[in-house]
């Protein structure tokens, strides 16, 4: 039986009991002292000790009895039986008068260390022999009459050494649990922390990448057709330049919307422009037109369907700006691009083709290094239970294709609420 942790330990006693926390074998040493001197002074507090004085055999009984308990710890039912023994001998064979039963102190220390190391059901079995048979024997063979308080003090002291010794188990028990469900909470609330910290940061990531790629591919580009015609044609310059001031503005709003998912709760209100979505997809390709990239859009769609779901919408709208924008930057300047919308009550269906001749240099999401773009693209299509495809055709060009299945729109509000902001009004 190890040594019961109180709840509270006071500043005088903390060090000493420290101390014997850590040296187990000294704390049984005492213990074994201390029940010896215990054995001794009931048996000196006996009303049959003035007619009988205490004799060396009885010493020598509590000597033993007392010096087993230091190794209680590595054999606890060995010495529960060598104690029980040692009291069953005194107990029948006592020579220098009645039996002294505070030999049972020896018994009564074992049993409870039994008990607490131990399971119940153990307990329960060698509890009750062991107060069966010591108190059987007291009966027998101890004070007269058989009833005689001496007699069930032995019941009483064995019986609630089991008892102390199964609660000192079911107090480690409890302590045991709790700190194992604390352990198990703080480590489920580290894991969803990091876990919610991960998805925000791939969200963010690709909200970034959206309004980055996009936007920066557009300024790049005409930026380079101004520096080119800036001699020659200055009024197309102009243009283009004009054109570099729209994208990057635009560029500036969706960042700013975007960085304003990371305020903290009573920080000013983010903006509250709607999300992009096909609405102003017209938008999204006269911006690409104007880059020098041919772009054909077909729509199909059934009469009588609503509007879309806001986060199906902007899901649509960011696969399209994606895919034109790879198309732009991989495909080569003389590439086309064909992007078909099919519009059902249960689905919708995103194509974008390009016949380019550099096609098949596109990155794909596998390639080290290759774009983030992709990725970003079958994660958003995998968190609306969709599909998305993306590699180069049979016939030439490369292909990206995306399946968003259509729910009810339920909760739209609530998603509305979570994307609001993180785009702006297209390319102008």
């Amino acid at each position: 039986m190890g040594v019961v942790t109180p709840l509270a330990v006071g500043p005088g006693l903390a060090r000493p009991y420290r101390w014997l926390c850590a040296h187990p074998h000294a704390l049984d040493t005492l213990l074994a002292v201390f029940t010896f001197a215990l054995i001794l002074i009931g048996a000196a507090a006996s009303p049959h000790t003035g007619r009988h004085p205490i004799g060396p055999l009885f010493v020598l009984l509590a000597a033993l009895a007392g010096a087993a308990l230091v190794l209680r710890r590595r054999f606890p039912i060995g010495v529960l039986g060598f104690t029980g023994a040692i009291t069953m001998v005194e107990i029948v064979t006592s020579q220098d008068g009645p039996p002294r039963t505070s030999i049972v102190f020896g018994a009564v220390v074992a049993l409870c260390t039994v008990a607490a190391g131990t399971d119940r059901p153990t307990t329960l079995r060698v509890g009750l022999a062991t107060v069966a048979l010591l108190t059987g024997a007291a009966m027998l063979f101890g004070v007269h009459p058989w009833y005689a308080q001496e007699n069930f003090a032995v019941l009483a002291w064995t019986g609630l050494a089991a008892a102390a010794g199964d609660a000192v188990r079911s107090r480690r028990a409890y302590i045991a649990a709790i700190e194992e469900r604390a352990v198990r909470a703080e480590r489920t609330r580290e894991e969803e922390a990091r876990r919610r910290v991960a998805e925000e940061r791939l969200r963010i990531a690709r909200e970034l990448h959206d309004v980055v790629a996009h936007h920066i591919a557009l300024v790049n580009v005409q930026a380079g057709v101004a520096s080119h015609v800036m001699d020659s044609r200055p009024d197309q310059a102009k243009q283009a330049l004009a054109h570099v001031r729209e994208a990057s503005r635009s560029a500036l709003d969706e960042l700013r919307a975007t960085v304003g998912l990371l305020r903290q709760y009573g920080d000013p209100a983010a903006p509250t422009e709607p999300a992009p979505g096909l609405a102003v997809l017209d938008q999204l390709v006269e911006g690409f037109v104007r880059a020098g990239l041919r772009v054909e859009v077909e729509a199909v769609s059934r009469d009588g369907l609503g509007p879309l779901a806001a986060s199906a919408d902007l899901t649509a709208y960011r696969i399209v700006q994606e895919a034109l924008t790879n198309v732009h930057k991989h495909a080569g300047p003389d590439a086309k691009a064909q992007v078909r919308i099919v519009r059902t009550s249960a689905v919708l269906l995103i194509t974008v083709d390009d016949d380019g001749p550099c096609a098949e240099e596109q990155p794909a999401a596998e390639e080290p290094g290759g774009g983030h773009g992709l990725i970003g693209m079958r994660e958003r299509v995998a968190a609306l239970g969709g599909s998305c495809e993306a590699g180069p055709r049979p016939q030439g060009g490369f292909r990206v294709r995306a399946r968003l299945p259509l729910q009810a729109r339920t909760g739209e509000s609530r998603q509305r609420g979570g994307v609001r902001g993180t785009g702006g009004e297209g390319v102008s």
